[in-house]
Formats: C-alpha cells, sequence, structure tokens
C-alpha cells in the first residue's frame, strides 16, 4: 500500500491533542450547530448522530485511544514470520483461512493488549465524557461533581474505589495472558514481505484514507473554530480568540506554566525513571526486592489519573495523620508540598511512570550484563562503566522518554485537576474551564496552542537529537 509512513505519522496526531479538544471539534463538527449537523449550513443534507451522550463518548474515546491501539497493533504485526505464510501458500490455503489461522494466532497477544489498554483508558478518561457526555453519567465525571461541584470528599473517595477495581482487574488480566505468550521471531525467521494485491491495496488504501481523513477532519476543525469570529454567525477568521483576558481559566499564565511542568517533569521524570530502571535490571542482589519494585513501577498502568489525584488530596492535604484508635496525631512531613509546581511534577511522574519505565527497562535488558562483569573484574567503577557505556547506549530510549513525559504532561487534565492551586492555573485544566463556562472558541484556541506547542516540541527534538543519535548509536550499522 502506498503512503505507509504518511498514515504512520498521522495515525499518531491523537496523542498530541487533550481529550477535552477531541470532544471540543466533535462539538463543532456534530454538536447541535455543528458542521455536519447543519450539512455546511444548509449547503448539503444534514447528519445529526446525537453526539451529547453515549455516542459521543464513544467517538471522542475512539479518537483518544486510536494511537495507543495503533502502535501496540503496529509493533505486533511487524514480528511475523515469512515462513509460515509460504507454508500456507504452499498447502493451498486460502487467504482468510490464512487470515486466520496465522496472522491472527501471531499476534493475538498484542491484540489482547490493545483491547486491555484502550478499555482502562476509555474506562478511567474524564475529559471527553465531560465535554460530550450530558446526561450520560459515567463515573470519572460522577467523582468530579461530587469533589468539585458539592465538596463531597467521603462520595468522591467512594466512587474512586469503584472506578478503581475494573481497571486493576484488566491489568491483572493483562499480566497473566502477557506470561503466556512466547516469541512470534527466532532466529531463523524470515521477515515478511507483503506481495502486491491491487484489489486489497486498493481498499486498505482507501479504508487508511478514511480514518486518517476523520483525525485530519477533528484536528483541523479545533484550529479552524479558534479562527472563527462567533460561531455559527460570523465565520470571519481572526485571532480574537487567543486574547484569554476575557475568559476564566488562566490564559496564557496557564499555558507558561503547563510549559514549566511539562519540562521539569521531562527532566525529573526521565532521571527518576532510568535510575529506578537501572537498579533493577543491572543489580543482583535481593531478587525478592527488584520483582517487587517492578510490580509497582508497572502498577500506575491501572490506577485512574483520577485516582491518583484524589489520593494526593488526602495525603498531602492534611497537616496531621491521626493514628487510628488513639488520640494521636504524626506531623504531614510531605504538607508543604501541597499547592506547590513540585506536587503537579510528581503526580504527572507517576501517572506516566510505567510505560516511561517499560521503555528504559527493554534498553537496558538488549545491553549485555557482561559489560558490567568485565568492568567489575577489572576493577572499574560501576560509575564509570554507567557513564561510558550504558548511558550512551541507551541514549536513544532516554530521550524518547524525556519527550513522552513533556508531551502528556501537556495534555493531562485527570491527575491534576484536584490538586493545582489558584495560582499555578494549567492550560490543560483551562480548557475545561472556558468549556464549562461556554467560552467554547476561547477552549479551542487553547487546545491549537498545546497541540501546536507539542508538535513544535517533537519536531525541534528530532532535529536537534538525529545527530546525536547517529553518534552514539553507529554501532547498530556495523
Amino acid at each position: 500500500m502506498p503512503g505507509k509512513n504518511f498514515f504512520r505519522v498521522l495515525g499518531l496526531l491523537p496523542l498530541y491533542i487533550p481529550p477535552l479538544a477531541h470532544a471540543i471539534g466533535l462539538v463543532y463538527l456534530f454538536g447541535n450547530q455543528g458542521l455536519l449537523t447543519t450539512g455546511l449550513f444548509g449547503l448539503i443534507p444534514g447528519w445529526n448522530i446525537q453526539l451529547y451522550g453515549a455516542n459521543g463518548i464513544i467517538l471522542g474515546l475512539s479518537l483518544y485511544c486510536f494511537p495507543q491501539a495503533f502502535v501496540i497493533m503496529m509493533t505486533a504485526l511487524r514480528l511475523t514470520d515469512a515462513r509460515l505464510y509460504e507454508a500456507a501458500e504452499v498447502l493451498g490455503s486460502s487467504p482468510l483461512r490464512t487470515f486466520m489461522t496465522v496472522t491472527l494466532p501471531g499476534v493475538k497477544y498484542g491484540l489482547i493488549n490493545a483491547i486491555f489498554v484502550c478499555f482502562i483508558l476509555a474506562f478511567t478518561d474524564f475529559g471527553v465524557p465531560q465535554v460530550v457526555g450530558g446526561s450520560y453519567n459515567v463515573l470519572a465525571t460522577d467523582i468530579y461533581k461530587q469533589v468539585v461541584g458539592q465538596q463531597n470528599f467521603s462520595m468522591g473517595a467512594t466512587i474512586s474505589v469503584f472506578l478503581l477495581l475494573p481497571a486493576l482487574f484488566a491489568f491483572a488480566v493483562d499480566r497473566l495472558i502477557n506470561r503466556r505468550q512466547t516469541s512470534q521471531v527466532s532466529a531463523k525467521s524470515v521477515p515478511f514481505q507483503a506481495k502486491p494485491n491491487p484489489g486489497l491495496d486498493r481498499s486498505m488504501l482507501i479504508f487508511c484514507s478514511l480514518v486518517v481523513l476523520f483525525i485530519l477532519l477533528v484536528f483541523v476543525t479545533i484550529v479552524f473554530a479558534s479562527w472563527v469570529q462567533s460561531w455559527p454567525y460570523n465565520l470571519t477568521l481572526g485571532l480574537k480568540h487567543y486574547d484569554f483576558s476575557t475568559v476564566g481559566g488562566g490564559g496564557y499564565t496557564a499555558f507558561w506554566n503547563s510549559i514549566r511542568m511539562s519540562l521539569y517533569t521531562a527532566i525529573f521524570g526521565t532521571i527518576v525513571v532510568f535510575i529506578g530502571a537501572y537498579l533493577i535490571e543491572k543489580s543482583k542482589e535481593l531478587q525478592w526486592l527488584r520483582s517487587l519494585n517492578y510490580f509497582l513501577s508497572t502498577l500506575p498502568l491501572a490506577l485512574p489519573g483520577l485516582v491518583l489525584g484524589f489520593s494526593y488530596v488526602f495525603f498531602f492535604n492534611k497537616p496531621l495523620w491521626s493514628i487510628p484508635f488513639t488520640h494521636y496525631a504524626l506531623v504531614n512531613p510531605f504538607n508543604w508540598l501541597y499547592g506547590t509546581m513540585a506536587l503537579l511534577v510528581i503526580a504527572t511522574t507517576i501517572h506516566f511512570y510505567a510505560v516511561s519505565f517499560l521503555t528504559a527497562s527493554t534498553a537496558l535488558k538488549q545491553i549485555d550484563p557482561e559489560f558490567e562483569s568485565v568492568s567489575a573484574s577489572m576493577r572499574v567503577p560501576f560509575y564509570k562503566t554507567f557513564w561510558r557505556v550504558t548511558l550512551p547506549l541507551a541514549l536513544a530510549a532516554i530521550l524518547e522518554i524525556g519527550i513522552y513525559f513533556f508531551v502528556n504532561a501537556m495534555i493531562t487534565v485527570s491527575e491534576v485537576i484536584f490538586i493545582y492551586p489558584p495560582t499555578l492555573p494549567l492550560a490543560s485544566v483551562a480548557i475545561i474551564n472556558m468549556d464549562d463556562a461556554g467560552d467554547t472558541a476561547a477552549a479551542a484556541a487553547m487546545s491549537t496552542l498545546l497541540v501546536c506547542t507539542s508538535l513544535g516540541v517533537r519536531l525541534l527534538y528530532w532535529f536537534l537529537t538525529r545527530g546525536l543519535q547517529k553518534r552514539t548509536q553507529a554501532w547498530l550499522a556495523r
């Protein structure tokens, strides 16, 4: 199929768009005064999908979860042994039977992983249901209403438990299934090369084009809506909505706070993740403790951001910790962190810790332990080996972890919605506040700023590090 690289790049575009922005784009497309609902304002027949409710939530979360499933399935399908397909062809198997007996079994673990990842993301997401949910209640928005709307922290904690249990169950099932996974690629494997099939290739090109077109349509609609003077009455373009002085949410102060928080998270989170992964993968003592740390490092995958944020309120906000069944209390040594940028950075680091840890752990597993053994036999201090060998070999993974933290910190909402102080507004939270106040166009403008910043940082990262990665990863080309 032509244009594979083009589709790979655009398929990942939703990663850089805040979940709320997906919903805002759908509002401008399928809302009561949306482009498609009104048929381009009467030019063509309208298409009303009844956005507000389950339809809007499913459509918005499908956009939000698409890139995660896309990456997992693309990785699973790439590891394909051509010998299996050659054997099927020699035995006279039809294309459909080959797909059912070779392709699907080969990617079943990747498919299951994608299903569970999407389930956890959709079950715990707060942004999309908040904007397009209407009267269709989900647990994530119920927590927000109980805590922010009614100041009922006890009920919020109770709902958090119900939000946590299915996510933990899905995570546990996913881990059990992955234990049964076996290697799909051996030393004798032959890389699969797809043969031209004009009919199938054209069909898949049309399908992929429609998917990417819809992703682009939502993104372009967000940008367009932020430029329109007054939707749908005055469609002249301008930058009126980028003047945030007339709306709530914090404006450009919130935007710069988000950039600061993302930068701090990228630096602090990358250091903590890589050191933690290094200690687990390269140390030899206390196997039980290393196994426990590995489990705890992957646990944030199953913890909803809202639950994490809510737990920080209870843990850091109390000046004193009461001792059960006594009249005594302990001074909370971490209380000073509450309402600071440091806590926002810690919360964001923990929320996105698991994926970064698995990336660092995978990179370190690919480095032969003989480097440490030889260094020890030659009495070279471990820190010299770490600086001169381990760090350069794992540099590509370290840089990817840093950019992963930065991009996700820019658009995250769930774990910071309860703990950000009024003196430190954030852009992602400002989008919620502006949308709640009816300033949807301003929310679209802030979303556009976040997307452009994330994409710009990604491009800048690629431009600045391509030469560095070539030098440090030159051994791969030998």
